[in-house]
């Protein structure tokens, strides 16, 4: 049996930014609050609610804005959202040595496999809902033995889960943030993750 590797979606396997702006933008007409699309889409990474408080979202509205939030989401989103480079070959690295892929992600479940799904990514389990150090619990459960992100949030999840934490210098964090947070390697893009694994495992 081959090792099972973590992975991150938002930033890491996809690119959902013009959808994001565009939701976010859709559920701030909606509701009358001054949500920002396009910061929300720069900064992805922490969970929704933590967002729409940024945002000075009235505390007892934020349920239902995360709940409409989710309705919209495959709508705006998941049909305009495409892979990052070298994502499908960095799964199918993986699992050509025999191993597991596994996506943990702090979206919402349900949203997070209808993008795996519509782009056809190779993935074995997908947990949703977790972020930063609480991705831990995920990667610990599958034993995954590396967990690959983008944000400063993956790569404490990572060292909490005793795994490798790899970096992709793709979304708001940068190469020398990630390496400052303990990141054990980071790559520009996911076109070198499959030379990486090779050498590594």
């Amino acid at each position: 049996m081959g090792i099972t590797v973590g992975f991150d979606l938002d930033m890491t396997l996809i690119d959902p930014r013009p959808g994001m702006v565009a939701a976010m933008n859709a559920l701030g007409v909606e509701s009358g609050l001054a949500l920002d699309g396009e910061h929300f889409a720069a900064n992805l990474g922490p969970p929704l609610d933590d967002i729409l408080r940024g945002f000075e979202a009235p505390e007892e509205r934020i349920p239902g804005l995360v709940d409409r939030f989710r309705v919209l989401y495959p709508e705006l989103v998941v049909p305009i959202t495409v892979a990052l480079p070298g994502a499908a070959e960095a799964l199918k690295a993986v699992r050509a040595a025999g191993g597991r892929t596994l996506v943990v992600t702090g979206k919402y479940g349900p949203n997070a496999r209808l993008h795996v799904e519509a782009l056809g990514l190779e993935v074995d389990e997908l947990v949703g809902e977790l972020w930063s150090t609480q991705k831990a619990v995920a990667l610990k459960e599958h034993d995954a033995r590396a967990y690959v992100g983008d944000h400063l949030g993956d790569v404490r999840g990572a060292r909490a889960a005793g795994a490798l934490a790899v970096g992709v210098a793709t979304g708001p964090c940068t190469r020398e943030e990630l390496v400052a947070e303990g990141a054990d390697v980071v790559f520009g893009s996911l076109t070198e993750f499959p030379g990486w694994f090779a050498r590594t495992f």
